[in-house]
């Protein structure tokens, strides 16, 4: 009797299903440990840098306002200055908005230069 060719591929089908599936709960166990981490309210952004410019591509605000200020699925920076005030601004990188930009991405000792960056995009 010959053995069938079929068999080792079930068996390692049926242990990377198997696999897969313990994997994901462990990923799901580790999911509450590392929102513990986080802490701050899950803050995950670190800028180090002190200039705008540099926050501004760091803090990952390019990848919605766009690498010239042009907007994406953000609203363009380019005169923004001339449409909201300073106070506002400062309101939008403090508090985001209900539109999707996330709170806190710029450290409060950091805030007032990047509100007059922004404030001066042109």
């Amino acid at each position: 009797m010959k053995k069938n060719p079929v068999i080792p591929y079930i068996l390692i089908l049926v242990f990377g299903i198997v696999l897969v599936f313990i994997l994901s709960f462990k990923g799901l166990g580790d999911m509450k440990e590392v929102a513990k981490d986080k802490g701050e309210g899950g803050k995950t952004t670190e800028v180090a840098s002190s200039n705008p410019e540099d926050i501004y591509k760091n803090a990952g605000c390019i990848g919605c306002h766009g690498n010239q200020y042009q907007g994406g699925m953000g609203p363009a920076l380019k005169g923004i200055g001339d449409k909201l005030s300073k106070d506002q601004i400062k309101g939008f990188l403090t508090n985001g908005s209900p539109k999707g930009m996330p709170p806190g991405l710029v450290k409060p000792e950091q805030m007032d230069a990047m509100v007059e960056w922004v404030s001066k995009i042109k």
